[in-house]
């Protein structure tokens, strides 16, 4: 089916077509459900036309005949059976709507969920990643109104016209002809209406994504803005944003309802068009009673499909601000890069991990984060790298775990998993033990607590309320650094990785925390191939050969860690 311009989009509107085509695109069966739709426009049709036939022959039988009470309640029985199918109809139309629409939200989250996956954290680093959260939360919520108004008035829309003027022309070709001179101007003021509606509704949602991002970064940054006495102002930037969403919001609702006016006061001096003549026909003789009835009672429904069809795009224009969102992230392209990460066979049966001649260029960065790096870790060798802050160690990490695509240059990992402890671990909103079960999904309970042990948590878990299954806040509010850290590393002890990738896992530690993370990451160590990021003496120590970086080069001699 070609997906028609929405009223209120410029005529042979090429981007909302493509946005109606892709967003059906994600509906299962999709040709199912468009007959499904047609078949009860088809349907509504019918009935519209059999309760203006009943209803004109029951007023025209009561002024000239005076009907009997049997022929009466026949006919308001009749009526009583129209006006309960078309409630059945409205009814399978919803149901149907309802379901496509929770079908396409659910695959678009899902599309737009893994598109990031892919584009990695260096894509979401350019993004305003509180608007994200809005747009796949809130956001996608507002495609509703397309797929239960707009979406089924399109079939409707489509139809019945149709079909009311094909019935008004065999009564009255005079009036036929003034329906189908009269009825275009809808869509026209539509048009017009429209076009005002979607640049509003932009607006109006960039400003909820602004709102909804400084509000999410402003939570995330409460104890900072409170440790330097500036949650007060960021209240009222806050409160700013709000105003801004309001106004917004206001004018969107204004041009709404001027919309609803226009299109009201066109189908309303449409009929009265078609009334005026009918009913003079009608004295002079020219037309029976009946058919100035029926004609009467159809000439409205010939415009009400194509009115509601122009509120039901203005109610659904911010799902589709919001749906272009979605679609733009799929059409994000790949960061920019001709490196490659290659996992499977080193070159070599002894090498873990090469690096060869690895760049990385960040956008608007002179200096090249990596240039040139080459290094080679055997299988079961410790490397710690060291150097000045910016010098590019954790830019070499994060090309490793594939965080970040090398502008030049690839890197061939030997080993199958990897495991990462960052310098500040993300804790989930979660159980302890869900959190350190993220190293191993299907990890027993047993194999939970023992990793919790051989990483030094098991005596604080264990203190904890609920023990294993106390619930933590968003990352891991309410333990300290050092408990976090052992969450980490317990989490890598549960996934056994043969490689072991720590980014200063003592960073930010008092004595007594970095001692424990410590102890517990030697463990961690034994047996697998490390590559570190250290500052403090006691991790650099446990290394079998030190490499220095400065401004993402490799500095001087790699040394053995003793000779430091």
């Amino acid at each position: 089916m070609d997906v028609p311009a929405p009223c209120g989009a410029p005529i042979g509107g090429v981007l909302l077509n493509q946005l109606a085509r892709r967003l059906l695109a994600g509906l299962p069966a999709f040709r199912v459900v468009a007959a499904a739709f047609t078949l009860l426009a088809a349907a509504g049709a019918v009935v519209i036309l059999v309760q203006a036939e009943l209803l004109a022959r029951l007023l025209a039988d009561g002024v000239l005949d005076g009907p009997s009470v049997g022929s009466v309640a026949a006919v308001l029985g009749l009526l009583a059976g129209v006006f309960a199918v078309r409630a059945g109809l409205s009814w399978a139309q919803q149901a149907l709507a309802q379901r496509a629409a929770a079908s396409v939200k659910a695959s678009l989250r899902r599309q737009v969920l893994r598109r990031t996956q892919e584009l990695g954290p260096g894509w979401l680093s350019g993004q305003h990643t509180g608007g994200l959260t809005t747009t796949l939360g809130r956001g996608l919520d507002s495609l509703d109104p397309w797929f239960t108004g707009y979406f089924p008035q399109l079939f409707v829309a489509a139809v019945v016209p149709l079909a009311v003027l094909v019935r008004i022309a065999v009564a009255d070709l005079a009036s036929a002809v003034i329906i189908v001179v009269t009825l275009p101007l809808i869509p026209v003021f539509g048009i017009l209406v429209g076009l005002s509606t979607k640049r509003a509704t932009e607006r109006q949602w960039r400003a909820l994504e602004r709102l909804g991002g400084h509000f999410l970064d402003v939570v995330a940054g409460l104890p900072t803005l409170r440790a330097f006495g500036r949650a007060r102002s960021q209240a009222q930037a806050v409160r700013r944003i709000a105003d801004e969403h309001r106004s917004a919001t206001m004018r969107t609702l204004r041009i709404a309802f001027l919309s609803a006016l226009v299109l009201e006061l066109v189908a309303t001096l449409s009929v009265a068009l078609v009334a005026v003549p009918v009913g003079l026909r009608t004295l002079d003789g020219g037309l029976t009673l009946s058919t100035a009835l029926l004609v009467l009672l159809l000439a409205p429904e010939a415009y009400l499909p194509l009115r509601a069809l122009g509120s039901q795009f203005h109610a659904s224009t911010e799902g589709l601000a919001v749906a272009e969102r979605c679609f733009q992230v799929l059409d994000a392209p790949e960061p920019e890069g001709a490196g490659a990460l290659h996992r499977g066979a080193a070159p070599g049966s002894e090498v873990a991990v090469a690096f060869e001649d690895v760049t990385v260029r960040y956008p608007g960065r002179d200096e090249a984060a990596l240039d040139g790096v080459s290094l080679t870790v055997a299988v079961g060798e410790r490397v710690a790298l060291v150097g000045p802050s910016g010098a590019g160690k954790s830019t070499l990490l994060n090309v490793l775990l594939g965080l970040v695509k090398p502008t030049t240059g690839r890197v061939v990992v030997g080993a199958g998993e990897v495991a990462w402890v960052p310098q500040r671990p993300h804790l989930f909103a979660r159980t302890v033990a869900e959190n350190i079960r993220l190293g191993r999904p299907d990890a027993s309970d047993e194999d939970v607590v023992r990793a919790a042990r051989l990483a030094h948590a098991d005596e604080f878990v264990s203190a904890l309320p609920q023990g294993y299954d106390t619930p933590l806040g968003e990352r891991g509010a309410g333990l300290s650094s050092g408990q976090r850290q052992r969450i980490a590393l317990a989490r890598a002890f549960l996934q056994d990785a043969p490689l072991l990738v720590l980014d200063e896992p003592t960073a930010g530690l008092d004595a007594g925390s970095e001692a424990t993370v410590v102890e517990a990451t030697a463990r961690l160590m034994a047996g697998r191939t490390v590559l570190v990021v250290a500052h403090r003496p006691a991790m650099v120590l446990d290394a079998d050969r030190v490499v220095t970086l400065d401004h993402g080069r490799i500095a001087g001699p790699q040394l053995p860690a003793g000779v430091l």
